[in-house]
């Protein structure tokens, strides 16, 4: 049984870590965004930390159930089948929650700017024919 545990443990751990990754990344990606850098990136690390922690805390939830399965290695598959639909389903909702929050940075930014100046008046740059 130690093996199976031992085996669902890496297997899981390693899912968490992956999805934890990508929610990083992702919000390394939209940091890039000069209206919503700061907040993306700010939430990207809120969002991936507790993503990780109710992450860890399903996956020795459905480990801890194993053993009551006695079904030795086939055991093993139901519980990692289970935790990667819920890590993939809390993964969805840490991506949607990190869509918000930049969505929102960006309307803030947006309605934070002046006004834009009437376009009839032509740009410094341009020079017109007398």
């Amino acid at each position: 049984m130690l093996i199976e545990i031992t085996l669902y443990l890496g297997l899981a751990l390693m899912m968490l870590l992956a999805m934890a990754l990508m929610i990083l990344r992702i919000g390394t990606l939209l940091g890039e965004c000069p209206l919503s850098g700061r907040a993306a990136k700010a939430a990207a690390v809120t969002i991936a930390n507790g993503y990780a922690m109710v992450g860890l805390g399903g996956v020795i939830l459905i480990g801890a159930a194993i053993p009551l399965l006695e079904g030795g290695l086939l055991a093993l598959l139901p519980a990692l089948g289970l935790v990667a639909i819920c890590l993939g389903l809390g993964f969805s909702h840490a991506v949607a929650t990190q869509r918000a929050v930049v969505r929102e940075a960006v309307q803030g930014a947006q309605s934070a700017l002046p006004a834009e100046t009437s376009k009839s008046t032509p740009p410094a740059e341009i020079a017109h024919p007398a």
